[in-house]
């Protein structure tokens, strides 16, 4: 998913406690798919409760959110609103791979391939209805805030930091840029041990935080520039020139100076090419939020979780007793964030 813009990009490794006190703005439907995607058995079946409810994506907000407030992250999740339309291409896309995703991990548990399975079935991973209502209602029980955004949610987390309403974005993709944000952290959520595809070998996964302006001073480009980048190689909402990778997009719009340049001197088009970047550079996004972290509500939590989930009562507990008690960086009590 996003642009895939990331080897032009540095970035700096960190610790989730040198972001103690920052208020990070989660791209929720990014993150709930990693949640689906990851938080499963070996087999590729995600964590469902005894009426078949997929429960994966609440194990990870519970106990990965409980991590980050502990190392003193006041996290806001920001939820998808309506996409702009010229990107119904690409969901349509999406829902296809998910599909032919299921119907191969489907024939690679029949047939006993357990690594194939798995990779199938995170590829099948979807966010529905459900799972954000019930990711919402899990997230308001822990007194985490959400916002709803009007249209894409990274555009409106990217808002909400350079209005200085948050700190840094949380999300795997690398779109938030193209909106503008001046910070990103990636890993926030999935840090920790990560198994090589086809390997038997597990790597260590750490947040990094990568810097727009530090970015864009060493490739010598602007944003606009950046964004005339992102469509040479391909965005959400166009195709990518055939055969141009970051990389080449990078020397074309260097050397041309703009995606119109380019296109005239290939002799290519691409459709809706000035709604997009307009799109990009303004947003459709909101001031209808307030932040406001709540202490937990044990009693709603375990409700949730243990009577209508199955999730283990003690296991809920003792990550309510954290999240209560704890909130990381020498802070003794979440009460310094209300």
């Amino acid at each position: 998913m996003g642009v895939d813009i990331g080897e032009l990009l540095r970035r700096s490794t960190i610790e989730v406690s040198d972001l103690s006190l920052d208020i990070v703005a989660i791209d929720a439907y990014n993150t709930l798919y990693q949640f689906l995607s990851i938080i499963r058995q070996r087999d590729g079946t995600p964590l469902k409760d005894s009426q078949g409810n997929v429960t994966s994506h609440l194990s990870g907000i519970l106990y990965r959110m409980t991590n980050i407030v502990e190392a003193g992250v006041k996290p806001v999740f920001v939820f998808d609103g309506k996409p702009p339309e010229w990107k119904s291409a690409t969901i349509r896309k999406r829902t296809e791979s998910r599909e032919n995703a299921k119907v191969k991990w489907d024939e690679a548990r029949e047939k006993g391939l357990a690594e194939e399975a798995y990779k199938y079935a995170q590829a099948s991973a979807k966010v529905d209805a459900t799972i954000v209502e019930d990711s919402k209602k899990l997230l308001t029980a822990m007194g985490i805030p959400f916002v709803d955004a009007p249209s894409e949610g990274e555009a409106q987390a990217a808002y909400m930091v350079k209005k200085g309403d948050a700190d840094k974005i949380a999300s795997q993709d690398y779109d938030s840029f193209l909106f503008g944000s001046p910070l990103v952290v990636r890993n926030l959520t999935v840090s920790g041990k990560r198994k090589l595809p086809k390997k038997n070998i597990y790597v260590d996964v750490k947040p990094e935080v990568i810097d727009l302006k530090e970015n864009l001073d060493e490739l010598g480009i602007d944003r606009s520039q950046l964004i005339d980048i992102a469509l040479c190689v391909g965005t959400d909402y166009n195709e990518g020139l055939e055969g141009v990778g970051p990389k080449t997009a990078l020397k074309l719009i260097k050397d041309h100076g703009s995606i119109e340049k380019v296109l005239e001197v290939k002799g290519l088009d691409i459709p809706n090419l000035e709604d997009i970047k307009e799109f990009f550079k303004s947003p459709d996004v909101t001031d209808d939020y307030s932040l406001k972290w709540d202490k937990p509500d044990a009693q709603a939590v375990v409700s949730f979780l243990c009577g209508e989930h199955d999730f283990s009562e003690d296991r809920v507990t003792k990550a309510l007793e954290r999240l209560k008690a704890s909130s990381g960086s020498g802070q003794s009590t979440l009460d310094k964030w209300f």
